[in-house]
């Protein structure tokens, strides 16, 4: 296993001017980090060679991995011609990536209003996502990239709907990054749903956040979750999800890839960071 970030975890710190993502690099190798997963809040590296070019004289320099690269992207587009520049969009990040050197990359699949998140909605799109997404993993796959899908954003959150979309696709280099946090948004068991699909994943997101009830409105700096109950962003192994078996449950998978800590909460990013790191080494040597 390797332990590492998602630069969205420092992304307040990037956007307040505070710290560049070649600054990240070197925060990471100095905090004991052993990888960087690059999320593009706060800066760009569309047509941005001289950046792509310092991220990796940085990243050689303090000998550290970037393990995964992450994009948005919505294949729910008004026809046709939609879905393909959609297609067409992201292939173009896929080569932003094979410039980074990394050999894995998560882009979002589809999006839709809470309301519109069903499952009788999800089976309709599922065709027009898996293919879009086959489409993506074809081109990636002669670079020697893994795409995924990460269970976020309502729709292709609930760890079933993950599982069918990475069937429907049929690829070999196409997986799931697994957020063990993000379950919780459909109200779905953290433990369960990472049990259930840590056999397809090329990426695991450790995220932590404290639970409400719904009868039970907490106030300001809370989201809601699909079914109405509250959560907010909390340091890896603060909150309220049971981090010990989650990442035992990883471990007796076998899973011995690359971790990030994602870290969303009101502290400070670079404490909130720095914390989570600490927490998931020790809770991996002792599950």
């Amino acid at each position: 296993m390797k332990l590492g970030i998602s630069s969205y975890s420092l992304s307040k710190a990037i956007q307040a001017g505070e710290m560049t993502i070649v600054d990240v690099v070197q925060w990471v190798a100095d905090n004991g980090g052993e990888h960087l997963e690059i999320c593009p809040i706060g800066f760009t590296l569309d047509d941005n060679p001289h950046l792509l070019e310092a991220i990796r004289r940085k990243v050689q320099e303090t000998g550290i991995d970037i393990s995964n690269y992450t994009i948005a992207a919505n294949f729910i587009q008004p026809g046709e011609a939609g879905v393909a520049a959609e297609v067409a969009r992201v292939k173009r990040q896929v080569d932003i990536a094979a410039a980074l050197g990394v050999k894995r990359m998560r882009h979002d699949v589809a999006t839709r209003p809470i309301g519109e998140a069903t499952i009788t909605n999800f089976i309709a799109d599922l065709p027009i996502v898996a293919s879009a997404c086959r489409q993506v993993a074809d081109y990636a796959a002669p670079l020697g990239i893994t795409t995924s899908v990460e269970n976020h954003g309502y729709y292709v959150q609930a760890s079933d709907r993950v599982q069918a979309l990475v069937q429907a696709v049929d690829r070999p280099n196409y997986r799931t990054t697994l957020d063990v946090g993000n379950f919780l948004s459909v109200d779905e068991d953290p433990v369960a749903a990472v049990k259930r699909n840590t056999a397809i994943a090329s990426m695991v997101h450790v995220k932590d956040f404290y639970v409400r009830p719904a009868d039970r409105n907490p106030g300001d700096g809370w989201m809601t979750t699909a079914s109405g109950n509250y959560l907010r962003g909390a340091v890896v192994g603060h909150g309220d999800i049971d981090m010990r078996e989650v990442l035992r449950a990883i471990k007796r998978a076998g899973y011995d890839g690359y971790i990030s800590v994602e870290f969303e909460g009101l502290e400070s990013c670079t404490y909130g960071t720095r914390t989570g790191l600490d927490n998931v080494r020790r809770i991996w040597q002792e599950v």
